[in-house]
């Protein structure tokens, strides 16, 4: 089996309704923000530039997406509303350039490094022991050899929701218990993937600690003594983000993105929320690419992000006119 598929009718439906709030809240705003307008003017401008805002998308975003938007229209005198939309289209998909549709969707990973590691960070709440188990399913299914974890030793949860998970996707995991060292738990755990010829390990990590130097020197411990058994590892930081929460998910990638370096960005409940706009804003402001997007309670519906689908289901077919 694939690893995650092709990019199936049954996966481009099961995204098209996990963006369906977003979907629906950006263009119900959009249509009374241009209603009874005939073309683009200063005062569409700056109703779409609200309507951007709330879907939140960001403000230095937004800031941009205007600008280009402005420059367009003042360059064609002719410019209607007709053009809007797919101009709109146009200029998020530019913003997300480093979001590259790469054809790649069947192999996420550098399939030359062996184990991969990844290093999953992100606060408590936002769907990281969750999406670690998504994940974990969806490659052992294809036929992927997998290794977890339990590094998150400070959560008295952590490790047991972990451990539920560990056993839904039938994949073996290192755990030393609460309050364990998280160090310890990822260097065994590395030791034993790379003992036992795992395609792919990977390190579930605390949410938050007290302060902001206790993260850094945290996660830099637990790289360090990776590193002692794969020199280059982690492969991969994922940071978990959860899309419900707006703005916040991008304050939190300021966070984390200041103490770790984050390649990689999952965002989790796109189906519950109508600020799916925040995906846009990630990918501009961070230039860190979203590699996953959860769109629904199942385990397969944690799918590898594809910029061109997205910004497709997004939009829809809603016409403004």
């Amino acid at each position: 089996m694939a690893f995650f598929g092709l990019f199936s009718k049954e996966k481009k439906e099961s995204l098209d309704k996990g963006l369906e709030k977003t979907r629906t809240g950006f263009f119900s705003r959009l249509a009374k923000a241009i209603a009874g307008k005939s073309s683009v003017d200063d005062e569409v401008l700056d109703n779409l530039e609200e309507v951007l805002l709330s879907s939140d998308v960001g403000v230095s975003t937004t800031l941009k997406i205007i600008d280009r938007l402005q420059k367009r229209v003042s360059k064609d005198k002719y410019f209607g509303m007709e053009g809007l939309q797919s101009l709109l289209k146009e200029e998020v998909m530019n913003l997300m350039a480093g979001q590259e549709s790469t054809g790649k969707l069947q192999n996420p990973f550098d399939t030359s490094v062996k184990p991969y590691v990844i290093m999953v960070v992100g606060v408590n709440g936002v769907g990281k022991t969750t999406t670690i188990g998504k994940l974990s399913y969806q490659l052992k299914q294809a036929g992927k050899k997998v290794l977890l974890g339990a590094a998150d030793t400070f959560r008295a949860a952590a490790v047991d929701q972990l451990t539920v998970w560990s056993q839904r996707a039938d994949v073996p995991l290192i755990s030393q218990g609460m309050g364990a060292d998280p160090a310890s738990v990822a260097f065994d755990t590395v030791k034993s993937g790379v003992a036992q010829g795992a395609d792919v390990i990977i390190i579930d990590t605390a949410g938050r600690l007290h302060n902001k130097v206790n993260l850094m020197n945290e996660l830099s411990k637990i790289k360090r003594v990776m590193q002692k058994v794969i020199p280059d590892a982690p492969h991969e930081v994922l940071l978990v983000l959860d899309a419900t929460t707006g703005q916040n998910a991008i304050e939190q990638a300021k966070q984390f993105t200041a103490v770790t370096e984050v390649n990689a960005l999952a965002l989790t409940k796109l189906d519950g929320t109508a600020k799916g706009g925040v995906v846009i804003g990630l990918s501009d402001q961070f230039q860190i690419p979203v590699k996953y997007i959860g769109v629904g309670e199942k385990k397969e519906d944690l799918q590898l992000f594809d910029k061109k689908e997205f910004v497709d289901s997004l939009f829809g077919s809603s016409v403004l006119l």
